[in-house]
Order: structure tokens, then sequence, then C-alpha cells
């Protein structure tokens, strides 16, 4: 492994798994940990530093990816000074398909997740690498697999098929930037190459699943989560 260490802050739904997670990197060599705890007020636990290092990788611990969980995820995800490692207790197809999409750059099941396991994927994180189990690999092949089918498949049921429970897709990102533009249907459908159908079938799967009662609600939800 690399002498230069690498600067982890460790995510957590609860502190008592927040301190479990800093207790296996704590004497690490090759990591420095950093203060950030997820809600700003919790005291650092001991052998952490509230150096103004840059962090380099961000350690995640949930045990389902709820909407809290899912939205705080994303954040870290979207900034550019840091790589994520994701520990779950369990992941749902559509859950594991977003957090791929959010940029995730490891993954470990929360039973499996020893200290081993979890220095070597913050290390292969750190490097811009994917660390998934075995398990995960297969379900993600096999979801991408007919993710690809429906994007080819031009029936109605495609637009929404296979979607992120949590957040938007990158299609529906795409729909909802050209409403915001003040695009009608369809110019939209003539900008992305899209049937009219296909974005009315768009919007009306992100507004079911996100509870938005209208075009204007789904421009100001992608806004405030910083989708566009």
């Amino acid at each position: 492994m690399s002498d230069t260490r690498i600067s982890v802050a460790v995510h957590a739904t609860d502190p008592l798994s927040r301190a479990g997670v800093i207790s296996h990197l704590r004497h690490e060599p090759s990591v420095e940990l950093v203060d950030r705890a997820t809600d700003g007020s919790a005291p650092a636990p001991p052998g952490t530093s509230t150096a103004a290092a840059q962090e380099r990788v961000a350690v995640m611990l949930v045990d389902r990816l709820d909407d809290p969980a899912g939205s705080e995820l994303r954040r870290l995800a979207r900034s550019t000074e840091q790589r994520v490692v994701l520990i779950a207790s369990e992941l749902r197809e559509p859950e594991l398909l977003a957090v791929v999409e959010y940029g995730v750059r490891a993954i470990l099941w929360r039973h499996q997740a020893t200290p081993q396991k979890l220095l070597r994927a913050v290390h292969s994180a750190a490097r811009g690498e994917g660390e998934l189990p075995p398990d995960l690999i297969n379900r993600l092949m096999t979801q991408l697999g007919r993710l690809r089918l429906s994007a080819l498949d031009g029936t109605p049921s495609a637009a929404g098929a296979l979607v992120p429970t949590l957040g938007m897709a990158p299609r529906e990102v795409d729909v909802v930037r050209l409403i915001a533009e003040g695009l009608d249907t369809k110019q939209i459908s003539e900008k992305l190459a899209y049937s009219e159908r296909t974005v009315k079938n768009v919007l009306h799967a992100l507004m079911t699943r996100l509870q938005l009662q209208n075009r204007a609600h789904a421009v100001a939800y992608a806004l405030r989560e910083g989708y566009i």
C-alpha cells in the first residue's frame, strides 16, 4: 500500500455505529481520521483529527438506504473532494442502481465489513477504483442488462422501469432540466429524441414515485436536491 495517508471521515445514522467504524480505522498508519460527524454536533471520538486536511474518502454506514440516508449519501458522493465507501445492511434493486448513479466507489455488506476489508475498500476508493461484493456485482450486471433492454424498448412502461426509489434517474433529470428552461413537452421530445408519450411517462413516473404535485413541484424538488 502507498505511504501516503488517506484522510477519512466516517458518517453513520447513529453515533454508536460511527464510533465502531472509527475504532476499526483509528490505529491504521495509512489513515488519518477527520472529524466530520453528520450532524455537526457530536464530539469527536478519541483518535480523530480536527485538522483541516483535505478529505479524500468518506465512509458511510447505514442499515437501509431510506430517504434521509439517501440524501446524505448523495451529498457526500457529489463532493469533488472525496470518494465514498458505503457500508450497508441491505440494498434493494432500485437502491443499488441509485448508489451506482451517485458515484459511490465501494460497497461493503455490514456483516462482512471486517477491519481488513474496510481498509482495502478505503484504499480502493482513494485510488478511484471500485470495490463490490461478488453477489452485488452479479445483481448489478443483471440490473444494468435489464435497464439496457428497457432503454431500447419503446413501450411506455420502459420510461419508468428500473429507476431508483430515492431521488431522480438521469433520464428524469434531463427532462426536468429542460422543463426548468421553459421547454414544453414537444420541445423536450425533440431535444432528447424521445417521443412525446415517453416524456409524459417519465414525468408521470417521477411525480408518482416522489409524490410531486406538478411540473413546477418537480423543478423545485430537483433544484432543492441539487440535480439541476
